[in-house]
């Protein structure tokens, strides 16, 4: 039977769907299971969300469609045909491009030369550079998705190199088109933006699969909804038709909290300064990379940093936490003068820190899920007595852990990179918080796991200030960084260019403007506001 659709304004005869994967199954050679019997289905001229906690499968499932990876069994059908993918560069042949999280481009090129990089117009021998930017400028016309095709890529945007993505994939005729979590780094102006664009595709008849771990996304952007768990299709729905709290009951199989738990702490609170940064500055390659930082958290708050990544935060968590020596100002962790200690004696004084890599900075990944979890007091008691490991007291102390912090080992012994992104990050988390610090450092804490692992991490945040710690909260996330602060901060060029003492008041769009550096506040005014709250 010829169905006959309404799908973006147009007319749609094309019988069946224009995607259809039929029982994949993907084995690893470790036994793991990443997909089984899975059959995802995409109408033409639809954006489809496809959604699940980490490890449920659809990572694999988008690379076994891109050719990334080979399944073990199940056929794919392409506008009816069946075919057999097995490179990426086969994947494109059939029209499916995809959009990875993380950037698949060349810095020290222009836009215009990663957009036509293997399809170099010439003009004789040689690359034609005047050929290549039209090419960009009436791709990006066409699709709303303009760009500058001179500029080098390394001085773009991340909002900037998400379009030379998408435009690259549309170049080599991409019908299909997978976005694997397009919106984690973008402010809310560049999402806005970003849709628009995803809307006008859908209008020209093209067919996105959209995978997010953000639900009011999902239910915004798309038609349909796919969602996974376990490796399993637990169902498709209308988007429209299912709730945002029905969604992340699918995909967890519980009830899950919304609503992030702010700490509770009024203005007129007065507690003790636990972090305290005066006039921070850092220089790299004689550019100022932080420049008059100035800010203070309390016992019992959590205080957010907001910007769009490469904008000084990483800096600054490095200097926080003593892994790089700042050129001028002072630090001092609960009244005592940081400046120039080592990450170790920091610790001491009650740092703990989340890093923003769990895997290159978070965890030992070959070791077990017990030595990391006793990774920094392996030389105190009841783990040491100063010469030898008490191996009863290890395994007492790491099932404790593991139990309180729920997290999903089979055995101490397993080494921590066997676990799921969610609980290797409960790896980190439950060895940071256990030591009772002062001061804690979150810096994109729940970065690339689910909803579920997520809600616990906010939960345990939230527990450390209710018993008295203060947390800097950095996040790209702007649900997490507006849903827990008390207080907010914007980062923009090295420099803190915004303080939002009621981080309740302010909204997403007038965040993002400071974060674009559309606005910002006089640098006297937020230096009196900080002190003002320190007060």
């Amino acid at each position: 039977m010829r169905c006959k659709r309404l799908e973006g304004g147009k007319e749609s005869q094309r019988e069946g769907p224009i995607l259809l994967m039929e029982g994949i199954t993907k084995i690893y050679p470790t036994g793991l299971v990443a997909n089984s019997n899975v059959t995802f289905e995409v109408r033409e001229g639809e954006i489809h969300a496809l959604v699940g906690e980490n490890g449920a499968g659809k990572t694999t499932l988008m690379k076994v469609l891109f050719g990334l990876e080979k399944h073990d069994a199940g056929n794919i059908f392409v506008k009816g045909e069946q075919v057999n993918i097995t490179s990426p560069r086969q994947a494109i042949g059939h029209g499916i491009g995809m959009v990875h999280q993380h950037f698949m481009l060349a810095p020290s090129l222009t836009v215009a030369e990663n957009i036509v990089l293997g399809q170099e117009p010439r003009k004789g021998i040689w690359f034609d550079q005047k050929k290549a930017a039209e090419t960009c400028i009436d791709l990006g016309k066409k699709y709303g998705l303009e760009v500058d095709p001179y500029a080098k890529i390394a001085d773009v945007p991340v909002g900037v190199k998400q379009r030379v993505e998408i435009l690259k994939a549309l170049l080599r005729g991409s019908e299909i088109l997978v976005l694997d979590e397009p919106t984690a780094v973008l402010t809310p102006q560049e999402t806005v933006e970003l849709f628009a664009a995803l809307k006008a595709l859908k209008e020209g008849g093209h067919t996105i699969i959209f995978i997010s771990h953000k639900l009011a996304e999902v239910k915004e952007i798309s038609d349909r909804v796919t969602v996974m768990r376990s490796g399993r299709v637990v169902g498709t729905r209308n988007t429209e038709e299912i709730s945002i709290r029905d969604l992340s009951n699918m995909m967890v199989g519980r009830d899950v909290e919304l609503e992030l738990p702010r700490p509770k702490m009024s203005a007129e609170d007065r507690r003790e300064v636990r972090l305290l940064v005066k006039d921070l500055k850092y220089v790299r390659d004689n550019k100022d990379v932080l420049k008059d930082i100035n800010l203070q958290v309390k016992s019992g708050e959590i205080v957010g940093i907001a910007g769009i990544e490469g904008n000084g935060q990483a800096e600054l968590v490095e200097i926080l936490t003593g892994l790089c020596e700042c050129h001028e100002g002072t630090i001092q962790i609960c009244g005592e003068d940081a400046t120039e200690k080592k990450p170790g004696e920091i610790r001491e004084l009650g740092l703990s820190h989340i890093p923003q890599d769990r895997m290159t900075f978070g965890v030992a990944a070959e070791a077990s899920v017990a030595e990391n979890l006793i990774s920094t007091r392996y030389n105190k008691p009841p783990i040491s007595n100063g010469f030898l490991l008490n191996l009863k007291a290890i395994f007492a102390t790491c099932l404790d852990l593991i139990n309180k912090f729920e997290i999903k080992a089979n055995d101490p012994k397993q080494p921590v990179n066997t676990l799921s992104g969610g609980n290797i990050q409960k790896v980190v988390v439950a060895r940071e918080f256990s030591t009772d610090p002062e001061v804690i450092i979150a810096n994109q804490p729940t970065r690339g796991i689910d909803i579920g692992a997520s809600e616990s991490i906010h939960k345990y945040l939230v527990n450390a200030t209710e018993n008295g710690a203060a947390v800097l909260l950095i996040s790209a996330d702007l649900s997490e960084v507006m849903g827990l602060s008390n207080r907010l901060l914007v980062m923009y060029e090295g420099r803190i260019v915004a303080h939002f003492p009621d981080a309740e008041a302010v909204t997403e769009e007038e965040l993002g403007l400071y974060m674009l550096g559309v606005k910002h506040q006089e640098p006297d005014e937020i230096v009196a506001s900080l002190m003002g709250e320190a007060g």
